[in-house]
């Protein structure tokens, strides 16, 4: 706590000055805060939202606690909803609706059902609570109340396996390429660099008949490694670690190959370990994508719900006329809880890497 009180209050400019608020203190702060608000308010919606009761979000309330009308079961009649009825001496009394609503509605007392009359609407108000509606995350996770096609573990596999093998991979095949871009002396390395660095600027939507062809010939369309191995290299993968690996002193590698080591082992335990930062960073940005990614696994997986991760898993909740969008957002905030905490773990092996790895 005191380290980030220091970091909160610290200010520009030399130590006589160091209490001092100036210009660019209030301007780097307010950026700061900006910042937090752009990404954390959209987080914090979704997860506040996804608490709501299925009525308040298809009704887009727009107020912040999760409210919900009371609902009771009524001897007889079944759940209704109850209402409020106010009375001429300020009273209220409770009632459910008998009928439909309208200008002139018929309503009985919770306690009487059968004793029916009519009232103005403008008379009834919703009985409301605050409650927690803990059934968007268990109905689908535990494939209650109708939600038996929805198979969360599933997908959670799915989604878990494409990722941590397409991160690897891409860790390993693009760490190879840097390697070689960086450490080796070819005819052609520059024109290697550039071209591969150039596949930036085309769209991926471009490559897609052509990547659908190149995986169906290979006969793994419709498999997890139709998705997998497509995304395994990666141009901005090669350019970040090409990069990085040039501030490794090439000294080091000339001691290794004077001592006898192949280039394997130089590779696997001089450079990875040194380029761990910036391994580091492309795991992060290889996980978000592949955890994220939708459009590619919906054109290989889409033949095989049983394939599906839960991207395109959520998708059984959205329809043509109506959807269930009490069960989108739970479960999309319940996808967001494994990268977050991959996006924890590996940025303090990023902090820690650059203080004692890095070699400038």
């Amino acid at each position: 706590m005191g380290t980030l009180t220091t970091f909160l209050t610290r200010t520009k400019g030399s130590a006589d000055k160091a209490d001092r608020f100036g210009m660019a203190d209030f301007l780097a702060y307010g950026y700061l805060l900006l910042g937090v608000l752009v990404i954390l308010v959209p987080v914090a919606w979704t997860f506040v939202s996804s608490i709501k009761p299925e009525r308040a979000i298809d009704s887009f309330d727009t107020r912040l606690l999760p409210i919900a009308q009371v609902e009771r079961q009524i001897e007889g009649v079944g759940v209704k909803p109850i209402w409020e009825l106010s009375q001429p001496d300020g009273t209220t009394t409770e009632v459910f609706k008998a009928g439909p609503t309208r200008k002139l509605t018929d309503v009985a007392p919770v306690t009487d059902p059968d004793a029916v009359e009519q009232v103005e609407r403008t008379r009834l108000s919703p009985s409301e609570e605050i409650r927690v509606a803990t059934e968007n995350y268990l109905d689908p996770i535990l494939k209650r109340n109708g939600q038996d096609n929805f198979s969360f573990f599933t997908y959670l596999f799915n989604s878990v396996f494409v990722t941590v093998a397409a991160t690897l991979l891409t860790l390993l095949i693009n760490a190879m390429a840097a390697f070689a871009l960086s450490k080796y002396k070819f005819r052609g390395r520059l024109t290697f660099t550039l071209l591969i660095v150039a596949t930036l600027l085309i769209p991926s939507s471009i490559i897609l008949v052509s990547l659908f062809f190149v995986v169906w010939s290979f006969g793994i369309f419709g498999s997890l490694w139709g998705v997998i191995i497509p995304a395994a290299a990666t141009p901005t993968g090669v350019f970040l670690l090409r990069q990085y690996m040039l501030t490794i002193p090439d000294e080091l590698l000339e001691a290794a190959r004077m001592d006898a080591a192949s280039e394997w082992r130089i590779f696997w335990r001089i450079v990875l370990p040194l380029s761990l930062p910036a391994l580091s960073v492309l795991a992060i940005l290889s996980v978000i994508w592949r955890w994220n990614d939708f459009l590619w696994p919906l054109i290989v997986l889409i033949s095989d719900p049983a394939k599906h991760t839960i991207q395109l898993g959520l998708t059984q909740y959205a329809g043509e006329f109506d959807s269930d969008f009490h069960y989108i957002l739970a479960m999309t905030v319940v996808s967001l809880i494994p990268i977050t905490l991959v996006f924890v773990w590996l940025q303090r092996f990023i902090t820690t890497g650059i203080a004692t790895t890095g070699l400038k």
